[in-house]
């Protein structure tokens, strides 16, 4: 056995430079890069190394931790959870501001490796420089936050220990029931530690997702279930995407006639115009597929989580004997909801499945009622997509209590804009490139894309909705690029999320990766401010508004934001929005370009999507002095007794 003397730093860019996947016969790469913002805590360590011999690893320099770890969630999220993009930052607020996005790629299942510095394994300085000290426990840092946002932590406090640290990573990073966040915490003394490692730890892995098949009783149980039932309605979550089981669902659903409906991250595993796809279905749901969920007697769950958003808080599914067959890989989300499991991967599972079902003769009683369903989605969505301010008797799609004559005068005397949000969904939809990719994560735009946006190629449709985290947006487009960069990306989000978190769009200047924002702005955080109005409130601090000096409240005029102005000054082509002819304009202007873009649409607030026959379970006041309020608590008690309990 031979040795080679290393850093325990230097030993980590080599191990992650040899690390390889094989899914169904193709070899990848599968660490590809990694992302760093360099302070006191992994500069002269892990800075030391990379560049010293990164290897085939490209280093791709950061502007916030949130954001660059955003950025290589996209990558792998885009990338089917095949390859990542590792991140390292500093040790303290760095390392903190890499939680959020440790968090969001945990829910959604997305592989993200995080490097961050630690304090001082030896403790001879402390405390150092950001480090937060907890005086019933020394052994504490910022990074023991990481713990409840991963789905494997560790800490190495000897270089010896990187080695079954790095195993242990890599077996969580490449498993698909268990993949998420992977967390290595890294004291910046011991990184620059030397230790005689042996040489078979850098040897080529290759690491196998092989494909779980379906044993043969719980193929029975499933078989003996949908026997019994004539309405089935499939759910194609995002584990159809991850598992490549787009085809397999097509072939299944053709053959026994039934219809599918999509997560947010199913959508687009098969495009929008299939006769069989009903669209999203839940509390951001469509008209077609909230239609037969009412009336589907058995809910086939492939690749999903089953989120309140998809059940509509477990309500949507209303047909009094509705049983659930629940396709994962994971046996902890094949167990929702009382489900018969089918533990095994999704392409499997389904082949399987539909072989089984051909012996019975089984068919579907939908009947008529897909086609039907779909119909009065496609008339619906060329509504929305059609509706436009006029100056007598508009209602907007969101008609809540607001003031909007007064709230529509203001907003145009400052933009000069009388725009309707799914106006421009609608242009957008219709002009942008067939292969186009979108991505979103927050505020109103997730649902209005999972209610009206028509897939029309495979891989286009990139939304981050199991944490729904503000800010995902411009940052994952950059990493969706570095995936796919023959491809154009549009990162669709609203103006809150834009000032939430952008500071990736430096970092695609600096690497010359066009993507390109469509930023929706009505002075409004607006999905919260309709939630407010809702449920008997008024608005209160979700609209963006000065500070009245007499009430002293945060009700005086709107804050207008030139947008625009702000992109133009990281280096971005840009252009200003007021109306359908200078959006189009301003799209196919910026198709040729070749540097980063961003186009600010001023849109009238109130004028997204409205829901579709979904509800919703948010935590509500019981007791309050206004009736309207009070309404509402005894609306919840209605809707929770007819919801399912678990």
């Amino acid at each position: 056995m031979g040795t080679i003397r290393l850093t325990t730093a230097q030993a980590l860019v080599k191990f992650l430079d040899n690390q390889y996947l094989s899914v169904d016969g193709v070899e990848t790469k599968f660490v590809k890069g990694i992302f760093a913002i360099f302070g006191h805590g992994n500069v002269l360590g892990l800075g030391q190394a990379l560049e010293q011999d990164s290897g085939d690893l490209v280093v791709h320099q950061g502007r916030n931790e949130q954001g660059m770890a955003h950025a290589a969630t996209g990558y792998a999220k885009q990338k089917l959870r095949r390859e990542i993009i590792a991140c390292t930052s500093s040790v303290g607020p760095g390392a903190a501001n890499m939680i959020t996005a440790a968090a969001t790629a945990t829910a959604n299942r997305i592989p993200l490796l995080l490097l961050p510095g630690d304090v001082f394994a030896t403790r001879q300085p402390d405390p150092v420089l950001q480090q937060i000290e907890q005086s019933h426990d020394l052994s504490l840092s910022t990074n023991d936050a990481f713990r409840a946002v991963s789905k494997y932590w560790d800490r190495i406090n000897r270089p010896e220990q990187l080695m079954t640290a790095c195993i242990s990573a890599m077996r969580v990073l490449t498993d698909p029931a268990e993949t998420g966040a992977v967390t290595l915490s890294l004291p910046q003394d011991v990184q620059g530690e030397a230790w005689d490692f042996p040489d078979y730890f850098f040897q080529k892995r290759v690491h196998r997702l092989d494909r779980r098949l379906p044993t043969g009783t719980q193929l029975q149980d499933a078989l003996a279930l949908l026997a019994r039932k004539r309405k089935p309605l499939i759910v194609c979550g995002g584990g159809v995407k991850y598992s490549g089981a787009a085809e397999a669902l097509r072939q299944f659903a053709e053959r026994y006639q039934l219809p599918f409906a999509e997560t947010q991250a199913g959508k687009g595993a098969l495009v929008s115009d299939h006769p069989l796809n009903v669209g999203g279905v839940g509390e951001t749901g469509c008209l077609a597929a909230n239609l037969l969920a009412k009336e589907a007697d058995l809910v086939i769950g492939v690749g999903t989580r089953y989120t309140d958003f998809t059940t509509a808080s477990k309500w949507i599914f209303q047909h009094p004997d509705v049983s659930y067959l629940n396709i994962n890989v994971s046996n902890f989300d094949a167990y929702k909801l009382d489900g018969v499991q089918l533990v095994a991967d999704a392409r499997e599972a389904l082949n399987a499945l539909s072989a089984g079902l051909a012996s019975q003769g089984f068919r579907s009683e939908w009947g008529d009622q897909i086609a039907q369903a779909q119909s009065r989605l496609l008339k619906e969505t060329q509504r929305v997509y059609q509706a436009a301010w006029s100056e007598e008797n508009f209602v907007p799609e969101i008609d809540d209590s607001i003031d909007r004559d007064a709230l529509f005068a203001e907003f145009n005397r400052l933009t000069g804009s009388f725009l309707t949000q799914s106006s421009v969904l609608g242009r957008l939809n219709e002009q942008l490139p067939q292969d186009a990719i979108i991505v979103a994560a927050a505020g109103s735009l997730p649902g209005d894309l999972q209610r009206v946006w028509r897939t029309k190629a495979a891989g286009g449709y990139h939304v981050e909705y199991g944490y729904s985290c503000m800010g995902y947006e411009i940052n994952a487009a950059l990493g969706v690029k570095l995936a796919e960069p023959q491809r154009e990306v549009y990162a669709l989000l609203g103006d809150g999320s834009f000032m939430m978190l952008h500071s990736e769009l430096i970092t695609s200047i600096q690497e010359g990766v066009k993507i390109n924002v469509v930023l929706f702005d009505n002075m409004t955080n607006g999905c919260i401010n309709n939630l407010q109005l809702e449920h008997g409130m008024d608005s209160f601090t979700t609209e963006f508004r000065f500070r009245d000096r007499e009430s002293g409240r945060l009700d005086g005029g709107l804050i207008p934001v030139d947008f625009a102005a702000i992109a133009a000054g990281y280096g971005c082509k840009t252009w200003r929005v007021t109306t359908l002819e200078e959006l189009s304009q301003a799209l196919e202007a910026a198709r040729k370009e070749s540097v980063s873009t961003l186009i600010d649409i001023k849109v009238l607030p109130k004028t997204m999507v409205h829901k579709y026959f979904s509800w919703w379970h948010v935590g509500g006041a019981q007791v309050s002095t206004s009736e309207r309020i009070d309404a509402v608590a005894r609306m919840l008690k209605e809707h929770v007794d007819q919801a399912r309990k678990y």
